[in-house]
């Protein structure tokens, strides 16, 4: 390691100490006497294990119906997956160690994307088109094979993206692999695909990139209509220069980065790719930038972020950043959040080509920044944790609740300030690969609510609303796979689309399920989420979600008020009379809406813990009122 790396190691360390103390006086909040009791008593504690008969345990949510995984996109012969085997034994000194066997990976399915009725599943293997016109009724349109893993896909008009890292990936999406070590039949990068017809996807174009692509991330540019923008995140290892002029590395020991960075400024390390790809001509798509978003603004060095390692006693040990996992933008507020191996990181993209860092955080309990969501008014960004990469079990009941988990900062200023982490509260087997993934914004008006996938942990439902306090109030989950040393499987992927939560199964397939009343979500509140119509979703671009004023959007902001003790008993009653009487109006009733929106527009001003919503019902009531005259 040179003096470089060793002195910005140095100020790393110092930037994290705010951090330590504040994790370690968290997990102290966090922790309570009742809590292993809490745990143990628990449904999702002690499910038996299956394929598609595992045991299952649900609160607030149900199951509407799963979707088996198409055939060609599954083993026959190990439908469940590939269980895991004993670790071999150490090699003799001086012989070679056996190949690793197979990862069980080749027919995952990973991401998800939507666009108006249609849903497109991600698999290692390619991917299928389902349509969800009827998310009780919903059927396989098409299945594309083209492996190469992980096949993360994102949809924008008429194209279809997905992400291409493994060496096995080809061109023509041929299903042989490559052998040699270097060709020009291999692919690793983006492919994009015309899907105007929606049943015959046909690849064109394939953008190759030095590291492959992990995930991506569409990018809208407001100002430019003509293109749209794909940042590509790569973390697998770098191509030969051979293979892929241009492609360079750096020295190692094993995973450790040892030559300094700045010996060699080309490499293809410590950046993303930016693709730029015209609408009306994508076979022209170019890569057009590959900006340094790690470099160090002082000292211009490129590798300006966490330098690898553990963040002091106890604490986790953290990769270097030479790399961002996920970036989730969202262009309508100028802003990206990227989870990048060490770091979580804060980005103006008001220049989707040249985006800039305005903001950076490390974190003693994170092994390795995974994703990251938004809330809608783009206050608060959620992290995740993939502590083990997702194939370990990182939810047992000795686990730390703060490892593995969320990390929940506000964005003040433009910059991140960490409010407190949230961890599936429910412990997992052995037997169970479990640990923070994927999820979505649930948009009920007037909360912040996520739906958050945690392989077989299974999904978890929370409100972060109050930041320094996140709460579960729902969940589903199965037991563990079949297999006595536990098979890879559980959810990769949970998202809100449109009323229904769709779960990506690892082996399971696809489950749709849909969020039932309770006393922590209303129906009138899961009703105005409900009312949300969006026409495209794609999870790392986040777009603003409006409301239509609606009695259901009314009663969401009355049953948060009332849940809260925030508004008079009397105003309680006369608005349930107001809200009935809304379908069939008379000539007084816009006045009458008016008149008590003008009175709760008077309390806010004397319930300040409440005036945001005292405000959000009377401008509510206001719509409403217009919208009758």
């Amino acid at each position: 390691m040179t003096a470089t790396m060793i002195a910005l190691r140095r100020h790393h360390h110092r930037l994290t100490r705010l951090t330590l103390a504040l994790g370690l006086s968290t997990g102290l909040l966090m922790a309570n006497q009742g809590l292993a009791q809490e745990r143990q008593e628990d449904p999702r504690v002690g499910l038996a294990a299956g394929f598609l008969d595992a045991g299952q345990a649900a609160h607030n949510m149900e199951l509407v119906r799963n979707l088996p995984k198409p055939e060609g996109f599954y083993d026959p012969e190990q439908p469940a997956g590939a269980p895991r085997t004993p670790p071999p034994p150490e090699p003799a000194e001086g012989e070679e160690a056996p190949p690793r066997p197979p990862q069980g990976l080749s027919y995952t399915n990973s991401d998800l994307a939507f666009i108006e009725n249609y849903m497109f599943v991600g698999n290692y293997h390619g991917f299928n088109t389902y349509s969800v016109e009827d998310p009780q009724e919903v059927e396989v349109l098409a299945s594309f094979v083209c492996p190469g893993g992980q096949g993360d896909v994102s949809v924008y008009g008429d194209l279809l993206f997905m992400s291409v890292e493994q060496t096995r990936g080809r061109l023509d999406c041929g299903v042989g692999g490559v052998e040699e070590p270097i060709s020009s039949e291999r692919f690793r990068g983006v492919r994009i695909f015309d899907i105007s017809d929606i049943r015959r996807p046909r690849q064109v174009a394939a953008i190759q990139t030095c590291r492959g692509s992990h995930t991506h991330t569409v990018v809208p540019d407001p100002n430019d209509p003509n293109n749209v923008y794909i940042y590509g995140q790569g973390t697998g290892s770098v191509r030969d220069g051979e293979e892929l002029p241009g492609c360079i590395d750096l020295e190692r020991e094993g995973r450790e980065v040892i030559q300094d960075p700045d010996e060699e400024p080309d490499t293809a390390l410590f950046s993303i790719d930016v693709i730029q790809v015209p609408i009306a001509a994508p076979d022209t798509a170019r890569i057009v930038n590959r900006p340094r978003i790690f470099a160090d603004p002082e000292t211009g060095s490129i590798a300006g972020l966490w330098q690898g390692g553990d963040h002091g006693e106890g604490t986790q040990n953290s990769r270097m950043t030479t790399q961002c996992h996920d970036i989730t933008v969202f262009a309508e507020r100028g802003l990206a959040a990227g989870a990048c191996a060490g770091n979580g990181i804060l980005l103006d993209i008001s220049d989707p080509v040249n985006p800039k860092r305005i903001d950076e955080v490390v974190d003693q309990s994170f092994a390795y920044w995974h994703s990251a969501t938004f809330n809608n008014d783009g206050t608060k960004v959620v992290f995740t944790d993939e502590w083990g990469g997702g194939g370990r079990p990182r939810c047992l009941a000795t686990d730390l609740p703060s490892w593995g988990a969320n990390a929940i900062f506000d964005i003040v200023d433009r910059k991140l300030v960490f409010k407190n982490y949230y961890k599936l509260p429910a412990p997992q087997s052995e037997l169970e690969n479990c640990v923070a993934h994927n999820g979505s914004i649930v948009p009920v008006p007037g909360r912040d609510i996520m739906v958050q996938s945690w392989y077989q942990g299974g999904i978890s439902v929370f409100d972060f609303t109050d930041s320094a306090n996140p709460v579960e109030i729902a969940f589903f989950d199965r037991g563990p796979l079949p297999g006595e040393l536990g098979t890879m499987g559980g959810f990769w992927s949970s998202y809100w689309y449109n009323g229904y939560i769709y779960g990506a199964g690892i082996a399971r397939g696809i489950d749709v399920l849909k969020l039932t009343p309770s006393m922590h979500l209303s129906q009138n509140e899961i009703d105005a989420a409900t009312e949300v119509e969006l026409g495209v979703f794609n999870a790392q671009n986040q777009t603003i979600i409006e409301w239509t004023p609606s009695p259901a959007v009314a009663r969401s902001y009355l049953d948060q008020l009332v849940r809260r003790n925030g508004i008079r008993t009397a105003h309680v009653t006369t608005l349930d009379g107001l809200l009935d009487r809304f379908d069939q109006p008379n000539a007084e009733l816009p006045d009458e809406l008016d008149a008590l929106a003008t009175e709760l527009e008077s309390d806010a001003g004397l319930l300040p813990n409440n005036a945001s919503r005292l405000h959000s019902l009377a401008e509510t009531l206001q719509d409403l009122s217009a919208s009758l005259r």
